[in-house]
């Protein structure tokens, strides 16, 4: 048509004599526009101009930039990719052919008619093919998924200091809850999915780094009991460079979890780690520097409020002390990561190295850790038919702790030593040393620190290969091994001192050694029978555990200072009364597995899974268990009457039901265990020797399995106006089957109990939203908010016992006394108490008495509601203004309780012993009189809402720089100010206080405090 019109022109403005001479140059040109040398109709070959720079952007349907489109000139092959605001260059000729690819996937062809231009994907199906979620052994577009999954991606992290991997999922994900065990420096974390769901085989879900299935035992070495409690180990995740992360998945539902069998019955999280992205090479650095702080003080008597109190005289030191001030200090820390990424046409590679140091709001508690990682993929033979894949991370982390075992009773734990300590007195005497109190079991908490070393080194490799083998088009084979090693030193010393805790003193060294390898075969085929659409998995996966310990002890060892400490030789001083010795354990796991992704036209989805796992920690009779899932989707936005709508752009209905399973118990309870002791012995000559007999410890039961959670879920995912608004709601019932327990045995037993499958079931139900929106979005200004919440109905039935405790609390008289019991018609956990009705005219506590005896004691206890809070919610919001970032996040709750023993400890009968009160008890009116008893006094609302992030950056203009790609500062605080009626330091808290392995809930004592943190950071990419 272009030719017919050139020539039509020159008709009118030339005589025929001159257009004699153009018909050869007419006829050349007509030729040419039809074909080029590559077959390609180029109606301006004659005259396009070559090697221009072709600038441009890539947008979706509604205007929105797409980073990542690969755009390659058809004729040349030249290919580059787009940037984070989808802008691009190349070098091409005008005339010539852009194809725009997304994630290898070709979708959209165009023209070149000038330098510059602009892409606009043009259908909805081109927009999602980069919407992509990881599944289990694989992938899946989110426009297929029928499961609940919910995924988090890089920008969805909050800029601030964590530690951590489940921190950065902290309000992100509904139904999700994260709670702190210690607000010290790598402490462990709990994290839930949709409730309690077991008794005494754990609540953590299974975490997949990079496709290796992470063990959920401790991987650092725990502090030995040398008077002052046991401190628990360390969060096992706390070995990942957060900044390497690149996605979170968190698969909440049966359909999505059964892929993982035995493992998934608390849910499942996916953690990937970033690889080289297209474009240009990368190199990134990112820093931050931050102070903490406690996030709040204990509100207690001063000293003149203490001497004003009718105190005895001699409980007057004549001092003034805040011993929080003393304890707590502001810290500092810094963080410091280097990556380089780079992608090929063949292949893509991440390495990146960082150092992590975190100084602790107590004294002389620290956090340091050094990372590195390198992740490669390359291809190999035509096409990319094998694909190799190595993701390896080590790294060295050295902790400092302090004197707070959760397990230490009211006397050996240095917060409540500071707590409790009278401020009258003074930190120092007046030769200058630490003022001894003088007083059993309470210490000046800064000289209890000064003679006290607790130090634990752990280096972890993680590793895995993966090669993937393209057999025919669409059929794949894939083989992954991986490698999970950890070594751990632990060295724990209390020097001789001048308290009643080893005062001779001691030092133990524990050492941990765990070994995790992993070995899978699986196939997937993928193809298209006309609308037809299926994706098949199946596979063998084999897992295997080892642990290993060693430990031993010295007592009356050199004074601090004196000669060698005994963690660098331990033969300088001491006797040893820990002899050497070990222990060594491990398991293995056998699967199958197989999975079916069907769908009809985009419209109708199915998936079936079905998983099959033998375990070595189960009975010879159960060796193997069978978890099976359903789940349906019905994509009506694809529907022809909802195809074209101005309104909906995606609307899908989902349903699933399956089952999954939890191995999560002790090895070797299945069998029975033996020992020799003089208790069983007997007389076998008439020397009247004791010949030691033989006693049975443990009753075998080969019929023991899996604790099942059967789970329905239902759902709808939505988008509306232009993805203006979109979100999903979610409706579950969870129900945990045959838990394990270790219950009174039966007649003729020869142990008094035994490990078994009991009948009774703990069930959570509820519903889940998450809604988000792009409020604004301009090319100046952008905000987006988004919301989500999830309430859970948690209770017991069946059990075949009356009742199980747990939750020890501790403080002077309280040995034995129980806080959690779990009965049917009850939430697990729930709290069991006298129930405080106020205070008489004499100042003394009245409880309610519940028999009508006359006197209060253990049968006048009344169950109350627990700890698991009914609706949890998270609130996150970013907007940019030009070169101005700025974001928040929310995180609250509401409906669960506390048991504050912290303020058990610190009761009003304190002041009648030369220690300090809550001024709250004071202020009642109680008599010094009273003594502790576990009671309502002392339950309290968990409810609260936090600011728990809010971020202000500013990224520079540096378009005139060549060799700097982006630069962007920012301030960020997190935990800047909760709103809350609890009286302790944190409502989000949960001390381990289990009892008989049995999962404690709910109590709060002497916890190491949280902080709020101050931080400035930057993000350097050249």
């Amino acid at each position: 048509m272009f030719t017919i019109t050139l020539l039509n022109d020159m008709y009118h403005k030339i005589n025929f004599f001159k257009l004699k001479k153009l018909i050869p140059i007419a006829f050349l040109f007509l030729v040419s526009s039809q074909i080029d040398a590559k077959g390609i109709t180029n109606d301006y070959l004659v005259f396009s101009r070559v090697n221009e720079t072709i600038t441009g952007s890539v947008l979706n349907q509604d205007g929105e930039a797409i980073e990542g489109a690969k755009i390659t000139i058809v004729e040349t092959g030249v290919t580059t990719t787009s940037d984070v605001s989808g802008k691009f260059s190349i070098s091409a000729s005008i005339g010539q052919t852009l194809l725009i690819s997304i994630d290898d996937q070709e979708v959209q062809k165009m023209k070149i008619t000038s330098t510059r231009v602009s892409i606009r994907l043009k259908s909805k199906s081109s927009v999602s093919i980069s919407e992509v979620t990881l599944v289990g052994y694989g992938t899946q577009k989110k426009s297929d998924l029928t499961g609940a999954v919910s995924q988090l991606k890089s920008e969805n992290f909050k800029e601030g200091m964590n530690i951590s991997v489940d921190n950065l999922m902290q309000g992100k994900v509904a139904g999700v809850r994260i709670v702190q065990s210690s607000g010290e420096p790598g402490a462990g974390v709990n994290v839930s999915i949709r409730g309690i769901g077991s008794i005494r085989s754990g609540s953590t879900p299974l975490f997949v780094v990079d496709g290796v299935p992470l063990s959920n035992e401790a991987v650092s070495a725990t502090s030995p009991n040398i008077g002052l409690g046991n401190t628990q180990a360390k969060n096992p995740l706390n070995f990942l460079n957060t900044s390497d992360i690149e996605s979170i998945t968190v698969m909440k539902d049966a359909s999505a979890a059964a892929i993982y069998g035995a493992r998934g019955s608390n849910g499942v999280i996916l953690v990937t780690t970033k690889k080289g992205k297209k474009g240009d090479p990368l190199f990134t650095y990112e820093t931050y520097f931050g102070t903490s702080s406690v996030i709040k003080k204990l509100n207690l008597l001063t000293a003149d409020e203490y001497r004003a109190t009718g105190i005895d005289k001699s409980y007057d030191h004549k001092g003034n002390t805040d011993w929080q001030d003393e304890l707590y200090r502001t810290a500092t820390s810094q963080n410091h990561s280097i990556s380089f990424s780079k992608s090929t046409d063949t292949g893509n590679y991440f390495a990146s190295i960082s150092h992590m140091d975190q100084e602790g709001i107590v004294l002389n508690s620290n956090f340091k850790r050094t990372t590195a990682r390198l992740n490669a993929e390359e291809s190999f033979f035509d096409n990319k038919r094998l694909k190799v894949k190595l993701n390896l991370t080590a790294s060295d982390i050295k902790e400092t702790g302090i004197p707070n075992g959760s397990n230490a009773g009211s006397d050996s734990q240095v917060i409540i030593h500071a707590l409790m300590a009278n401020p009258t007195r003074s930190v120092y005497d007046e030769n200058g040393n630490y003022t001894n109190f003088n007083m059993n079991a309470h210490y000046n908490p800064l000289y209890l620190l000064s003679v006290y070393n607790d130090k634990t080194n752990t280096f972890r490799v993680l590793g895995n290969t993966e090669a993937t083998l393209r057999i025919l088009p669409g059929l794949n084979y894939k083989f992954n091994l991986g490698i999970d090693k950890t070594t751990s030193e632990r060295n724990t010393t209390m020097y001789p001192n001048l308290t009643d805790r080893t005062p001779k003193g001691m030092y133990i060294q524990a050492n941990l050694e765990s070994l995790n390898t992993l070995l899978e075969h699986y196939l997937t085929y993928d193809f298209n029978v006309k609308k037809n659409n299926f994706s098949l998995l199946a596979g063998f996966s084999y897992q295997k555990f080892k642990f290993s310990g060693t430990y031993f002890g010295l007592k009356n060892i050199a004074d601090k200072n004196a000669g060698v400490s005994p963690d660098i030789n331990p033969g300088y001083s001491g006797e040893a009364f820990v002899p050497a010795a070990g222990y060594a354990q491990e398991n293995e796991l056998q699967s199958y597995f197989g999975r079916i992704n069907y769908n009809f036209d985009k419209k109708y989805l199915l998936t079936v899974s079905l998983r099959a796992d033998g375990s070595t920690r189960f009975g010879e009779n159960n060796k193997y268990g069978y978890f099976p899932s359903i789940a349906l989707g019905w994509t009506i936005s694809n529907e022809n009457f909802l195809k074209d709508s101005q309104i909906v752009k995606e609307l899908k209905l989902r349903g699933s039901w399956g089952q999954t399973g939890n191995q999560e118990v002790p090895n070797k309870i299945t069998q029975a265990s033996y020992s020799l002791s003089q208790g069983s012995g007997y007389y076998l000559y008439d020397n009247l020797n004791l010949i030691n007999g033989v006693t049975v410890n443990r009753t075998a039961n080969p019929d023991l399995k899996w604790e099942v959670v059967e789970q329905t879920n239902f759902g709808v995912d939505f988008s509306l106006f232009k993805n203006r608004l979109y979100g999903s709601l979610e409706y579950y019932n969870k129900i945990t089957k045959d838990p394990i327990l270790n219950i009174p045995s039966g007649a003729l037993s020869p142990t008094s109990t035994i490990w078994k499958n009991v009948d009774a079931q703990i069930v959570n139900k509820g519903f889940e939203f998450s809604f988000g929106s792009d409020i604004i979005k301009n090319e100046n200004f952008t905000w987006t908010m988004d919301l989500n919440g999830a309430t859970v109905n948690n209770v017991v039935k069946n059990l075949p016992v009356s009742e199980i405790y747990s939750g020890e609390v501790s403080g002077p008289g309280l040995s034995g006394v129980t806080a959690n019991i779990y009965k049917n018609g009850y939430e697990a956990g729930s709290f069991y108490m006298l129930n405080y009705q106020g205070i008489d005219a004499n100042g003394k506590y009245i409880y309610e008495d519940v028999d009508k005896d006359g006197t209060i004691g253990p049968k006048d206890r009344k169950i109350f509601e627990g700890a698991i809070p009914n609706f949890t919610y998270g609130i996150n919001s970013f907007m940019k203004y030009k070169n101005f970032d700025f974001s928040f996040s929310f995180i609250g709750q509401a409906g669960g309780y506390l048991v504050n023993n912290t303020a058990l400890d610190l009761n009003i009968n304190n002041l009648a012993s030369d220690r300090n009160v809550l001024k709250n008890f004071y202020d009642s009116g109680a008599s010094f009189t009273n003594q502790p008893q576990l009671s309502s006094l002392y339950l309290e609302k968990s409810d609260f809402i936090r600011l728990n992030n809010v971020r202000v950056g500013y990224t520079f203009n540096i378009d005139e720089l060549k060799w700097l790609k982006n630069l962007n500062i920012y301030v960020s605080a997190q935990n800047l100010w909760t709103i809350t009626n609890y009286s302790g330091y944190d409502p989000l808290i949960d001390t381990n206080k289990q009892v008989g392995g049995n999962q404690s809930l709910g109590i709060d004592y002497t916890t190491y405090p949280s902080a709020k943190t101050i931080l400035m950071g930057a993000t350097v990419k050249f």
